[in-house]
């Protein structure tokens, strides 16, 4: 099969898993709707269309008001981590990097544990003090990582970055740790934070988080180009005339925000970043302007399946997702670690 069909195909499957995943998570839930007034509902708001669906108003309200948000959500979060995942592996050349590697998950967890902590969570939604405090730990963890990484110095490097984030996230876990010892009666609403959920209270919270995930996905995209010229080494991709650390800190300035958002809003999922890019790269082969808006698409259509699971699995009570996309993307990490060292050898 050549790649222009190989392409075509992984993005009919991209597109239509979403579209299967939409509808499935507008259909299922504690109050089962039918699947065609469903999609006649959804039809019916499409311009110079006009079509009765037969839903009730009560109906029609748990379509739009609670189950469509969330899938938007789950849309957005999903589509920015498998995104980001893929321009870390590109960025640093590490098929393991994923959207956490600077110490964004710590830096989250941390902001997040302190607001619970503290009572300040009085608000609703997006505005509570919980994913602004886990926003602004995010992004102020990256700003440690590179400021004690150096970069922009002559002898900054790659690794320099990697090994940054990892202290970075060591230190901030433990001062999150400490916090969390000393406030036992919090621990089950940190816990519950920490293991991801996709929770929203209306448009509102899709409202405030889609900028970040738009300027996030539209800067990967437009350095797509520039990573594939990054994958064929640093000094390869300077005699072209890439700016490879000023291009390097743009995607992973870009991955940063759009990863700190969707935590922010959805707590901590991991493995998304490792497992969507990875599934791409081997449809469709290893150029970024093939693997970045792929792993959009099927990054949302991942994460929308996994919170449906995730709230149907032991209903009416919800597992995390995060335990889903850890059972998933534990053992999908050691395959791509073996296939690593295959290579190596």
């Amino acid at each position: 099969m050549t790649t222009t069909a190989r392409l075509r195909s992984a993005t009919a499957i991209a597109v239509g898993a979403l579209v299967v995943a939409v509808v499935a998570a507008l259909v299922i839930g504690p109050a089962r709707l039918p699947v065609s007034g469903v999609i006649r509902e959804l039809l019916d708001h499409l311009p110079l269309v006009d079509v009765e669906s037969g839903l009730t108003k009560n109906q029609a309200a748990t379509v739009w008001e609670i189950r469509f948000p969330r899938i938007i959500l789950g849309v957005l979060v999903g589509a920015v981590l498998s995104a980001s995942g893929a321009a870390y592996q590109g960025a640093f050349r590490n098929p393991l990097a994923d959207p956490y590697l600077l110490g964004v998950a710590a830096g989250a967890g941390l902001g997040a544990t302190l607001a619970i902590v503290s009572g300040a969570n009085d608000g609703s939604g997006a505005l509570s003090a919980v994913p602004l405090a886990a926003f602004a730990g995010a992004i102020g963890s990256v700003a440690l990582t590179y400021v004690a990484s150096g970069v922009g110095r002559s002898r900054s490097s790659t690794t320099g970055l990697l090994l940054a984030g990892v202290a970075v996230a060591s230190f901030l876990t433990a001062a999150q740790t400490y916090v969390q010892q000393q406030n036992f009666e919090v621990l089950r609403e940190v816990y519950s934070w920490i293991l991801g959920r996709l929770t929203v209270v209306g448009w509102r919270d899709v409202a405030i988080v889609s900028p970040y995930v738009v300027v996030s996905s539209l800067v990967l995209l437009a350095m797509a180009r520039t990573l594939d010229v990054l994958a064929v080494g640093e000094e390869e991709a300077a005699s072209l005339g890439i700016r490879v650390r000023r291009s390097r800190a743009i995607i992973i300035i870009a991955a940063s925000l759009g990863t700190a958002a969707a935590v922010a809003v959805s707590g901590l999922i991991g493995f998304v970043g490792i497992i969507v890019p990875h599934t791409i790269r081997l449809m469709v082969g290893g150029s970024y302007r093939r693997i970045l808006p792929l792993s959009l698409i099927a990054g949302a259509a991942f994460l929308v399946i996994t919170d449906l699971l995730a709230r149907t699995v032991i209903s009416p009570a919800e597992l995390p997702i995060g335990v889903i996309t850890a059972f998933v993307g534990g053992p999908f990490f050691l395959l791509v670690m073996r296939g690593r060292r295959e290579v190596a050898a």
